[in-house]
């Protein structure tokens, strides 16, 4: 009998904390919801716009966007392999030693994670490295983190070549 008074106990412990963390669980308005979902769209416009900027910045040849968009500790991987930092990256663009004559964009996403905007896309590519011809459709993901001041960064680059594209198939 001592023990199944102590079960009853417990299980009226446990349902009792169980209820007591539903309620102080907090609980978005229907306001502050839509509030959030908004925010979550503008910062996906936010770096939409500088996936812009930094395609603009990456055809130009412009080191000082290129270095306002990349946070000091940044590494890339090129469609090469080649792993740079952000100086190793300002200083291929500012000796045009990687020329991209074009980029299209397409299938972009924008995946939020808290301060961290994680962005997928299609890129067709022309142009020239290290002297050498390129030409070709590649697949890249490109990490932002958001700054306590607002700005957002960018962290990681990693391009991969897409082998014998289909134009049916590039989603």
């Amino acid at each position: 009998m001592r023990r199944s008074v102590t079960s009853f106990r417990w299980i009226l412990f446990a349902g009792c904390s169980l209820i007591l963390l539903a309620v102080a669980q907090p609980r978005l308005s229907a306001q502050q919801q839509h509030h959030h979902r908004d925010g979550k769209r503008d910062f996906k416009r936010e770096v939409e716009a500088l996936e812009e900027q930094w395609r603009q910045a990456q055809l130009n040849g412009d080191v000082a966007a290129m270095d306002k968009l990349l946070s000091d500790d940044y590494v890339g991987i090129s469609m090469t392999g080649q792993v740079t930092t952000k100086a190793q990256q300002l200083d291929r663009l500012r000796t045009r030693t990687v020329q991209l004559t074009t980029i299209t964009l397409s299938d972009m996403k924008v995946k939020l994670v808290g301060k961290i905007a994680i962005v997928t896309s299609l890129a067709e590519v022309e142009g020239s490295a290290d002297g050498a011809n390129i030409k070709g459709l590649y697949r890249y993901t490109r990490v932002y983190q958001r700054l306590p001041t607002g700005i957002w960064k960018i962290t990681n680059f990693e391009a991969t070549r897409v082998p014998n594209p289909r134009r049916d198939q590039t989603s």
